[in-house]
């Protein structure tokens, strides 16, 4: 199996040295192919250094062909661009350093017949950065690097030192740790959750007086950013200690969304079509209650004409607005006594798909009679009660889907929501206006 890493700069090559160093031993050989400058020497003086102390020498074995270096075990750097032919590896001692040492070897094709099992690490160009495959794989080298390139970052923002408390992580491929004066955000490239979309909603709500976290520092490229630390007040954890808070939270949560929509939406967000969130419904027959392609297609032609009811100018919508994304701030005035957390996914949507977020919590319940009381509050037309059914409907069995996969993928604490969900489910298919949706699903498990 091969593992690919993309190096944006030396620091990353660096980077991916240490990794390494932790992670190999004796009798492993590491084979060091690519063109001159492409960083080979570099991730091996970065190595040798990680397990041997910072202020190691390090000099390039370009013309001695071969540096030793004592250690439990020892380590030899070879460069054999230079080598004439493959028989002077036995007067280097090269054969034997195999067997027992850590072994880098840069130019490894230059050892013939004599060249060895080992760990191939190919460099190639990438955009202004280099590209680096690795075979076979070695499973915790990704983590270990990722967590090299979380140092690194901390490092040049003066935290190299500071205390870290990991957080307790979602869903999502993301990684929260608190420092001292800020939360270090981990959100590799290459994922839906992309820090430049965090940062740049985040900056937006700030905009309008609404509490997200300011962005104190940022990388783009590797997907790392130090927020404002909003603490922890949730609402689930404030509601517990004080019900009372119940009402007014929610209500001031409502107004936040009423505030936010009344404000243009930053632009270039994505503006996905009645179809696209029916086909984002339709999870639901993938992995939940799987169905025909005939029946699947039905559906979405179904949901399609469901959203319609849903449907008119577009706002920007934070996607995942729930209870446990909103905190209380009480020592701030207004509505920024909510501050919000999880937007990066934020994008045009129908205006009241936040508040059936917020009044459908896939995690805790919301009364009924609260829920009725919001959605009067956000827009008292006749006509928003189906909206928000509909919304609901559509919010539900994608849920549905999502957690029926989750739990597929080895994540089970996701099944005992699903009752919730399905009860919500049914609340909104109560609803006149969806009583053919409410036909079609009445077929499904």
């Amino acid at each position: 199996m091969v593992q690919t890493f993309d190096l944006v700069d030396e620091t990353d090559t660096a980077a991916l040295g240490r990794a390494l160093a932790g992670l190999l031993g004796p009798g492993d050989t590491l084979l060091l192919d690519g063109p001159i400058g492409s960083g080979k020497s570099h991730l091996a003086r970065a190595l040798i250094r990680a397990r041997l102390g910072e202020a190691t020498e390090v000099p390039s074995p370009t013309f001695t062909l071969v540096q030793t270096y004592p250690g439990r075990p020892e380590i030899w750097h070879a460069d054999l661009y230079r080598l004439t032919h493959p028989d002077e590896v036995l007067e280097l001692g090269l054969e034997d350093a195999f067997a027992t040492a850590i072994c880098l070897v840069e130019w490894p094709d230059r050892l013939g017949r004599a060249l060895p099992e080992g760990y191939r690490l190919a460099f190639s160009p990438w955009g202004e950065g280099r590209r680096v495959t690795l075979s076979p794989d070695l499973p915790d080298l990704p983590r270990a690097f990722r967590d090299q390139q979380a140092e690194d970052f901390l490092a040049r923002h003066d935290r190299a030192d500071s205390p870290r408390q990991p957080l307790t992580g979602d869903a999502s491929a993301r990684r929260y740790t608190r420092l001292p004066d800020a939360l270090l955000m981990d959100a590799p490239p290459g994922q839906p959750d992309r820090v430049e979309d965090f940062a740049r909603i985040s900056r937006h709500l700030t905009a309008l007086d609404l509490s997200a976290p300011q962005i104190l520092a940022e990388d783009i490229p590797r997907g790392f950013l130090l927020v404002e630390d909003l603490g922890d007040d949730l609402f689930p954890a404030v509601i517990a200690r004080d019900p009372s808070l119940q009402l007014p939270l929610y209500e001031a949560a409502t107004d936040v969304l009423r505030h936010l929509q009344a404000h243009p939406a930053p632009p270039g967000l994505p503006d996905l079509s009645a179809a696209d969130w029916a086909e984002a419904a339709a999870l639901a027959l993938d992995t939940y209650a799987p169905a025909s392609p005939q029946a699947r297609a039905d559906f979405t032609g179904l949901m399609t004409e469901t959203l319609a009811l849903a449907d008119g100018p577009r706002v920007l919508i934070l996607r995942d607005y729930h209870a446990e994304n909103l905190l209380f701030l009480p020592q701030r005035p207004g509505l920024a006594r909510i501050g919000l957390l999880d937007f990066q996914l934020g994008q045009m949507g129908q205006p009241g798909y936040d508040l059936v977020s917020l009044t459908q919590d896939a995690r805790r319940d919301v009364p009924a009679e609260l829920e009725a009381h919001l959605v009067a509050r956000f827009d008292p037309s006749p006509d928003f009660a189906a909206a928000h059914a509909a919304l609901g409907a559509q919010r539900s069995l994608r849920i549905l889907g999502v957690f029926a996969r989750l739990a597929a993928q080895g994540k089970p604490r996701y099944l005992a929501m699903i009752p919730r969900v399905r009860a919500q489910l049914n609340r909104n298919l109560a609803h006149p206006a969806l009583a053919r949706l409410r036909a079609f699903c009445a077929t499904l498990p």
